[in-house]
C-alpha cells in the first residue's frame, strides 16, 4: 500500500474528528471547507514523520486543534469574528429536548476562550485528561484544573438562564 493510500485511509477513518473540529472553529460552510483543507494539508505534511509514539487519533487531534487555533488567529488579524451559531448537531435518535439542551450547552461553550473550547471539545469526545494533555501540550494537572473551572463556569451560566 502506498503512502498516499495509507493517508487517504487514515483521513476517511477519522473524518468525523475533522468535521467536528471544523464546525467548532469555523462559522460558515466556506470557512469550514477551508479549515478542513488546512487540517488535511497539515496532516499530509506531517504524515511521513508520524512514528506511532502516540495513538493516531491523538496525533490527528493535536494537528487539527493547532491548525484550528492558527486559523482563528489569522481570521482575527483580518478583523473577522468567529461565530458558531449555525452548528447542526446530527443525532440518529432525535430528541428535541436533548437537542435544545445541547444547543444551549454549545452556545455557552462558544463563549469560552479558544484553548478552553478545544479542551472541552476533547473532553466531550471522551478523551481522558492524559490524552488531552498530550494533544494540547498542557500538563495533566493543569487540564484538570481548567476543566473544573470550565465546568463551574458553564454550570453557573446555564443555571442563570
Amino acid at each position: 500500500m502506498t503512502q498516499e493510500n495509507k493517508f487517504v485511509e487514515v483521513i476517511q477513518d477519522n473524518e468525523g474528528i475533522l468535521y467536528k473540529m471544523t464546525s467548532l472553529y469555523a462559522n460558515d460552510k466556506d470557512d469550514q471547507k477551508d479549515l478542513y483543507q488546512d487540517i488535511v494539508y497539515q496532516l499530509w505534511k506531517s504524515f511521513s514523520t508520524f512514528k506511532g509514539d502516540a495513538k493516531l487519533s491523538t496525533w490527528i487531534y493535536r494537528i487539527a486543534l493547532n491548525t484550528s487555533l492558527l486559523f482563528l488567529k489569522n481570521k482575527k488579524r483580518k478583523g473577522y469574528k468567529t461565530s458558531l451559531d449555525g452548528i447542526v448537531l446530527i443525532n440518529e435518535n432525535y430528541d428535541p429536548v436533548l437537542e435544545e439542551r445541547l444547543k444551549i450547552l454549545y452556545a455557552h461553550i462558544r463563549e469560552l476562550g479558544e484553548v478552553d473550547k478545544g479542551i472541552v471539545f476533547l473532553y466531550l469526545e471522551g478523551k481522558k485528561y492524559e490524552e488531552i494533555s498530550k494533544i494540547t501540550g498542557i500538563s495533566t494537572s493543569n487540564i484538570g484544573t481548567r476543566m473544573a473551572r470550565i465546568k463551574e463556569k458553564l454550570n453557573k451560566q446555564i443555571i442563570k438562564k
